[in-house]
């Protein structure tokens, strides 16, 4: 029976902070790509207004459109920008998360290694004792016929 990994309590909860940090990183994609659709639609939208008017009422009404228009979307880059920064900060936690999380890992993958090393070393012991012990039984054994070897 091997030892356990002495740090493995650490390591489930390093993992589960990555996994956590990753969970914030995917929403924070996932938003920023809701805006950037958002703008998109925003901008269509702003491109079907018509340019041309024929009445004062209708020029008045092109403008205030527009004008809607642009101020939405100086709202939605305003909140791509937030969204952006907030991505920003989440794969830079990410990052982190997972460097934490790999150190560990490699002292994992060290001690199973050093575990398997020690076990083969001690099956091969065993062998060793039981090929010394059999070879010594043969030389004390009589061999063939009745007489020593």
């Amino acid at each position: 029976m091997t030892a356990p990994f002495p740090l493995a309590g650490l390591l489930r909860l390093r993992r589960l902070e990555q996994d956590q940090a990753a969970g914030h990183l995917g929403a924070a994609n996932s938003r920023l790509a809701a805006l950037a659709a958002r703008e998109g639609r925003a901008v269509a939208e702003a491109e079907r207004i018509p340019s041309d008017a024929e009445t004062s009422a209708a020029l008045l009404a092109v403008a205030a459109a527009r004008a809607s228009s642009m101020s939405m979307l100086t709202e939605l880059r305003g909140l791509a920008a937030t969204a952006e920064a907030e991505r920003a900060e989440a794969e830079r936690e990410f990052g982190a998360a997972r460097a934490r999380t790999v150190g560990l890992e490699k002292l994992e993958a060290r001690h199973a290694a050093a575990a398997a090393a020690s076990a083969l070393a001690a099956e091969q012991v065993v062998l060793d004792e039981l090929g010394s012990a059999a070879r010594l039984r043969g030389a004390h054994e009589p061999g063939p016929g009745g007489t020593d070897a």
